[in-house]
């Protein structure tokens, strides 16, 4: 049984470099388009909510998708994350009728 820093080796310089390409030219690509979201974000004086989370890490699943659109399990995943926001937006609108907004 290999440790998980040795499992997680195996990871970053096989499959997953593979599938997303080099790690600093994904993980820019990512940092890119947090930086974007995060510029143009409605209400940038407020903290980020989990709204935010799910649209970033749409965007994470979208550069992804720039090395690799064919991969199947981030396009699932950034569907996943979508839909995720209307959850997250019918909680916050419940929550709001309860107080009374």
């Amino acid at each position: 049984m290999s440790s998980i820093l040795e499992e997680a080796h195996q990871i970053i310089y096989g499959d997953r470099e593979q599938t997303y390409g080099k790690p600093s030219k994904n993980l820019d690509c990512i940092a890119q388009m947090w930086d974007a979201y995060l510029t143009n974000r409605k209400n940038s004086d407020e903290r980020l909510g989990a709204v935010d989370v799910a649209a970033m890490m749409t965007l994470l699943k979208i550069a992804r998708l720039a090395n690799s659109p064919d991969h199947r399990d981030s396009q699932v995943d950034a569907c996943g994350y979508l839909a995720l926001i209307e959850r997250c937006q019918d909680a916050d609108q419940i929550s709001d009728e309860r107080l009374g907004q």
